[in-house]
This record gives C-alpha cells, structure tokens and sequence, in this order.
C-alpha cells in the first residue's frame, strides 16, 4: 500500500532520491536547462513536498510550488527506479492534484525535459489532461524544455 507523507525531506532516502533526479537532468540536459530543485530549494517558502512510501521503501516524490493564488507548478516529481512501472508516478499525480484543487489552485503548469529520456512521464502527464503550452512565471523559451498546463475544474 502506497502511504504518502508531507515531507521527510531530512531522510537520507529522501535525499539520495533527488539526487539521482538532478543527475539525470544533468546526464541529459546542458546546465542552463536544468531547472530542478535541490534539497535546500525545496525547504524555500511557498513549496509543499510529499514523499510516498511503501512500507519503509520510499518509491517517489513530488512537490507543489504555489506561482499564485490560482497557479502552481509540479516539481520534483520522481518515482524511485525500482518501482518504475507500478503506478507510483500516476498515484503520485494524483494525490497532487488534488491537493491542488484542495488549495484553490485553477491553473497547474510544469516544466519537463524534451529528451526522450523523460517521455514516460510526458506520456502520464498527457494520460491526466495536461496539453503543452509555452514557457510560464520566469521559464525562458528554451529547446530543452517542455511546459505544459492542466485547468482544474471544480
């Protein structure tokens, strides 16, 4: 059974998680294209961080970052590479989703690489509803980049 917790952010699982996120970014984008948070960006106001568990084997994560008052964005959303294909990340997107809802949030964006490394979790974003769109809040245009937006209903 899937238990997601707010936080836990200090645990050593936690952070060897998000690292292995900022290294695939990095194995598969050039610097300036990376925009995933590290640990101490994640502590940042206005971000909301939930870790899932199965058992005591954390398997994924995602964070909220709040724009606005009726805009948000995912970030950090990962799902650990031995649970890949078991439904985390979709578990994962839709608890998120609705926390969102749950905060008012009307518009959720996020940012994705274009590298064919990061298609499955372009294919489960679009499987949710969420259409490609252009650059949000501060993101430049880049060719790395992927953004896309989801409208919540209520």
């Amino acid at each position: 059974m899937l238990n997601i917790v707010a936080g836990r952010l200090e645990s050593q699982a936690v952070i060897q998680l998000l690292q292995g996120h900022l290294d695939d970014m990095y194995a598969t984008s050039p610097p300036e294209s990376v925009h995933a948070l590290d640990i101490s960006k994640l502590q940042t106001p206005g971000i909301r961080f939930w870790s899932a568990w199965q058992g005591d084997a954390l398997v994924g994560c995602v964070a909220l970052k709040q724009h606005s008052a009726q805009m948000a964005e995912i970030k950090s959303m990962r799902t650990a590479p031995e649970a890949r294909g078991q439904g985390v990340g979709r578990a994962l997107l839709q608890f998120l989703l609705g926390q969102a809802k749950h905060s008012g949030i009307r518009q959720l964006y996020l940012e994705t690489v274009s590298m064919d490394f990061f298609l499955p979790a372009r294919n489960l974003y679009q499987s949710a509803g969420f259409k490609f769109c252009g650059p949000f809040a501060d993101y430049p245009d880049d060719p790395n980049s992927m953004f896309m937006i989801k409208e919540l209903e209520y």
